[in-house]
């Protein structure tokens, strides 16, 4: 535009000429400046805005995915359906530890994740001068704690009906072989009984035999009566079975009718047979008194040892130290009248000695036979030894739970050792937490640093838990159902663990957004601190947040005006609106401090966002897809492109897109 020679050349240069010369150079190069300033600042807010949807789609998934889950879960949880078996209560015990030893934890770490994404997402929207995101229905944070609670509170409850349907059925078990034992010898003693009373064998006996049958009748009138109290006992435990619903009772309940109905049966029989003796004309005249005497005392000596053999092989269930203890009291006082025993069994024996050498020295035939009692010399001493063989198996059975309980009282004390570890350690672990997350310790950056040593720390601790749970499989696996050495279950330090986790998850994100705040806002670490102070004071009960009332305290004392009329309670409403935009009910540090500082900032507009899409179109009121990507980098040119609508406006040329519209939308109620 200029030559040399029009300068060197010439004594005066035409001014006018050069200063258009050199206006023009300037106008070109200032709206190239502005070109590039405008395309800069839209590849900033499409940057923001692309990671922000990247958020909100990874929070959509990983909260469908958990809700989804939880869904799934709870029918298991909540259903109290069995094969009512003791094996099937166990099976579903061992799928419950697999669920809470496998299943669970991973899940507890997707919901500490959705949690931090969702604050992160929304600091970084407050931050970028966005609307706050609001999660699709049934997907907000609150709704995933709801329904987290709510899996917990099923796991509690599924937990406890495990165990207690476990206690009744091992309870099922016992009286179904206390009841199976019990008729077992009851039939066994009736068999034969029916046809023994309706025998007329004594129309054909002599007198002496006639009496004699009398007799004999008069000791089974009392067995018989000895034997009521086991039937009472066998028609009870059926009955407590039945209360209990055992799987069987409908064999249990025949057994049972069938038991009493020829109980009944013998009574009747019993009474006619008595009756037809008492008709009798003639009775015995010679009563043998070493026969009578036998009869008499061998029957109850008989009941003693039937009842004496079915007390040493009784089944028994015991889970304490205590109960076992008795037991083998109980036993040891039973063994010390074994003494007394061994001399009457001697003494009845004698009788039958007596006998035999009584018949033998008179010769009398028949006179063995005793007419008074079936019962037997032999019969008893088979018994006695029976019983002298069960009283050591009794005690090596006795011996043998009392190792158990001692057994199980160590894991107790094992459990309790651990338990009284951990408990306090993880509550001295929440406290220091809790102390870091009121953030009067240091700089931000060493609140972090030292959360996540503790965050390592707590890591590094999980052994200890493992090796809590498998001592509490073991005690549940013993059947273990109290410990008086610990206040702290496998429960509540479950629960304490993961609200442990969860707490340092959730200090780490805050303080992590809070460095995002200061750094983006530019305030110092006295402002932080300052700020801190303030939102600490009026925190009284340390939970980290503020209820709307001590929020607004706190404004009042940081100076701002809020009068006590209607009107400074809308402009309560309005920053309210601003900090809790969720609705949640409380204001966290995070939302304090973006409001503290929100004013001292320079954001992005929307109105700044259409200037810059207006330079960049040459002033017209829409721009081409050409020139998007002549002035944009690849992939954000084609991110505009695909989510600017047409333009609609007069003069629009084919492919115009309004970018108007579009940047409105950036800041604006919208899908994004």
């Amino acid at each position: 535009m200029l030559d040399p020679e029009d300068m060197t050349n010439t004594a005066m240069p035409d001014e006018r000429a050069i200063m258009t010369y050199v206006s023009s150079y300037y106008h070109c190069f200032c709206g190239a400046k502005k070109a590039e300033t405008a395309a800069n600042r839209i590849c900033k807010v499409l940057k923001v805005n692309q990671e922000n949807e990247r958020l909100m789609e990874e929070y959509e998934r990983l909260a469908s995915d958990l809700l989804e889950w939880i869904r799934r879960t709870l029918p298991w949880l909540q259903s109290r359906q069995t094969d009512n078996s003791l094996s099937g209560v166990q099976k579903k015990l061992e799928e419950y530890r697999t669920y809470r030893r496998l299943h669970k934890p991973p899940r507890v770490e997707q919901k500490a994740k959705l949690e931090t994404n969702f604050n992160t997402l929304q600091t970084k929207l407050r931050l970028s001068n966005r609307p706050a995101y609001m999660p699709t229905e049934g997907k907000m944070v609150s709704d995933i704690a709801n329904a987290w609670k709510g899996l917990e509170t099923s796991e509690k409850s599924f937990e406890e009906w495990l165990l207690a349907e476990m206690m009744r059925l091992e309870r099922l078990e016992h009286l179904a072989q206390k009841f199976k034992h019990k008729a077992d010898i009851h039939e066994e003693w009736t068999r034969g009984k029916e046809e023994m009373l309706q025998s007329q064998d004594f129309r054909q006996c002599r007198l002496n035999e006639l009496k004699a049958l009398k007799k004999k009748h008069e000791a089974f009138e009392s067995d018989l009566a000895a034997h009521q109290d086991r039937v009472e006992q066998i028609a009870a435990i059926a009955q407590e079975l039945n209360t209990l619903e055992y799987h069987d009772s409908v064999k249990v309940n025949a057994r049972c009718q069938r038991i009493c109905d020829q109980w009944d049966t013998l009574g009747n029989l019993t009474q006619r047979r008595r009756l037809a003796l008492d008709e009798a004309e003639k009775v015995l005249e010679k009563i043998d008194i070493l026969h009578l005497e036998f009869a008499k005392r061998a029957a109850p000596f008989n009941n003693w040892l039937d009842g004496t053999r079915e007390d040493l092989v009784d089944m028994f269930i015991v889970h304490t130290m205590e109960e076992i203890q008795g037991l083998i009291d109980a036993h040891s006082q039973f063994k010390a009248t074994l003494g007394e025993a061994d001399k009457e069994y001697n003494s009845i024996v004698s009788l039958v000695r007596e006998v035999e050498s009584t018949v033998q020295q008179y010769q009398i035939s028949g006179g063995l036979e005793n007419p008074y009692t079936a019962l037997t010399a032999h019969d008893l001493t088979k018994k006695w030894s029976e019983v002298q063989q069960l009283v050591p198996q009794r005690d090596s059975t006795l011996q043998a739970e009392l190792r158990k309980q001692q057994n199980n009282e160590m894991l107790r004390r094992q459990f309790a050792e651990k338990a009284n570890q951990v408990g306090p350690w993880i509550e001295r672990q929440m406290d220091a937490v809790t102390a870091i997350g009121m953030g009067l310790q240091g700089s931000l950056e060493d609140q972090l640093h030292r959360l996540k040593e503790y965050e390592q720390g707590v890591y590094a601790y999980k052994p200890h838990i493992e090796e809590l749970e498998k001592i509490h499989q073991a005690v549940q696996e013993g059947m273990i159902f109290e410990n008086r050495f610990t206040q702290y279950t496998m429960e509540t330090l479950r629960v304490g663990w993961e609200q442990l986790l969860t707490s340092i998850n959730r200090n780490i994100n805050e303080v992590e957004n809070q460095i995002l705040t200061r750094d983006s806002k530019g305030i110092t670490q006295e402002q932080l601190n300052e700020f801190r102070a303030s939102f600490n004071h009026f925190d009284k009960n340390r939970s980290g947040r503020l209820a709307p009332d001590e929020f607004k305290s706190c404004l009042v004392s940081l100076g701002y005006s809020i009068g006590k009329d209607r009107q400074g309670e809308i402009d309560f409403q309005r920053i309210l609106a601003v900090v809790d935009p969720n609705s949640t009910g409380y204001v966290t540090f995070d939302a304090f401090l973006d409001f503290m500082t929100r004013e001292s900032t320079d954001t992005d507009t929307a109105e700044q966002v259409i200037d810059s899409f207006r330079i960049l179109a040459a002033d017209k009121p829409y721009i081409l897809a050409d020139e998007l990507r002549r002035e944009l980098p690849p992939d954000q040119a084609e991110y505009c492109i695909q989510r600017m609508p047409p333009y609609k406006g007069p003069n629009a040329v084919p492919g115009a897109l309004d970018y108007n519209s579009f940047s409105t939308a950036l800041y604006g109620e919208s899908d994004l």
